[in-house]
């Protein structure tokens, strides 16, 4: 039912227009490939007959393809971001496709020194005879989130080439910048105006992300007494000395993300600026008991305290801006969104399994603010690096669940 060609075309044309997020803070969205693809799908929509597309002044994407069943039935929401992590370059990206992958170890063919090992990537065995899409190793793929807009894309135009699919107004949404942590800043959930919402942005086939971490950030400011060198003794402190005792003061042996798995949280310094007169520390907070992170804030409290008694006049302040909420608390006010997602995939003879995330997604924020929003495998592995890969197979299993879980909603 699925026209898995099609799909791997739109998959590879998405991929080669570089949407890398740039720095937050300056314009929205941070890099112009964003709008380049947003254009590009809202064509692609309209030339499906979708005429409601649109991309507003933010570089979002809107659509609706409207329901096929005579009775009232919910709005069902499908989201994915259009911009890919800065960690690795999207630039130039060239799309490798393995078709009837024989097994064993994928050398990437620009940079040799790229492979895609079995050994680390153990799912490959579960996917011999499939087709593989990488990069030539001197890029990210964009899998993430490309495979979610390919998939969302295909699911559009199943739905409308295939009228007799039972199902009510589908809202399509994508979003920019969520890499860098600014997915939702611009999202109007009034007009999405959607019942339940799904993000597109998972690993594999078959999972249900129904827990993420709940997460802050943590700016550590460390204000010392700067002079020169020449005249320091006794006079000086230095703030990046201080700020050092206050990073070697952090949990090693537990509460970091080196020691930490499954359902553990951390505290992960991860940026040191500044000079001697003042140094910022930054840090994220993450645990999927939300009021663990007030537990984390104060230790680093204490340990400021401990910091500033070692180096007189000195001043350290710890300031807390919360992220987002772990997914799981709000999806409990509404479990049709992960019941149903689990009935689709019975539908289709498979297992679901429910899994938990140790990051966020636009889906922890959807949710926060009234919307539940489970997210869902899009065939992604190795996000953010050159060893990325994709499975079109996964990606056509991806668009079957969600042709199944329209119809779930229409038909309860």
């Amino acid at each position: 039912m699925i026209h898995a060609d099609r799909l791997l075309d739109r998959f590879l044309r998405y991929v080669q227009i570089d949407t890398t997020a740039g720095e937050p803070g300056g314009e929205y969205p941070s890099s112009p490939g964003q709008w380049t693809l947003g254009k590009l799908l809202v064509e692609e929509l309209h030339a499906l007959g979708i005429r409601d597309a649109t991309q507003d002044e933010f570089g979002l994407v809107l659509a609706t393809v409207p329901g096929t069943v005579t009775h009232p039935a919910p709005v069902v929401a499908f989201n994915a971001h259009l911009d890919t992590s800065p960690e690795t370059t999207g630039k130039n990206v060239r799309p490798q496709v393995l078709r009837n992958y024989p097994g064993g170890d994928i050398v990437l063919p620009q940079d040799t020194s790229q492979v895609i090992r079995v050994a680390n990537n153990p799912e490959l065995n579960d996917l011999v005879g499939q087709t593989l899409i990488t990069t030539d190793g001197t890029t990210l793929l964009g899998s993430d989130d490309k495979s979610g807009v390919a998939v969302i894309m295909e699911l559009a135009a199943t739905l409308v080439e295939r009228p007799e699919i039972p199902h009510g107004p589908v809202r399509i949404l994508f979003t920019c910048d969520e890499e860098i942590g600014h997915g939702v800043d611009h999202v109007d959930l009034n007009k999405v105006d959607a019942t339940v919402c799904y993000t597109l942005d998972g690993a594999g086939a078959n999972d249900i992300d129904v827990e993420t971490f709940s997460a802050d950030l943590a700016t550590v400011c460390v204000r010392g007494v700067n002079i020169h060198p020449s005249i320091a003794r006794g006079r000086m402190v230095n703030a990046v000395r201080a700020a050092s005792e206050f990073v070697a003061r952090l949990p090693r042996a537990t509460l970091s993300p080196e020691t930490t798995s499954e359902r553990q949280g951390f505290i992960h310094p991860m940026a040191v600026s500044g000079g001697v007169a003042e140094t910022t520390v930054s840090l994220i907070l993450r645990d999927f008991d939300t009021s663990a992170l007030t537990t984390q804030a104060e230790l680093l409290r204490s340990i400021a305290r401990q910091v500033e008694l070692d180096f007189p006049q000195l001043a350290i302040e710890v300031a807390i801006t919360p992220q987002y909420r772990n997914l799981g608390d709000g999806l409990k006010r509404e479990p049709r969104a992960v019941d149903y997602a689990v009935e689709a995939h019975q539908r289709l003879g498979r297992q679901a399994n429910l899994t938990i995330v140790r990051g966020g997604t636009d889906g922890s924020h959807f949710t926060a603010k009234g919307l539940p929003t489970p997210n869902l495998s899009t065939g992604e592995h190795n996000p953010h690096s050159p060893l990325e890969f994709t499975c079109l197979e996964e990606m056509v299993a991806a668009t079957e669940v969600l042709v199944e879980l329209v119809q779930v909603w229409a038909t309860k």
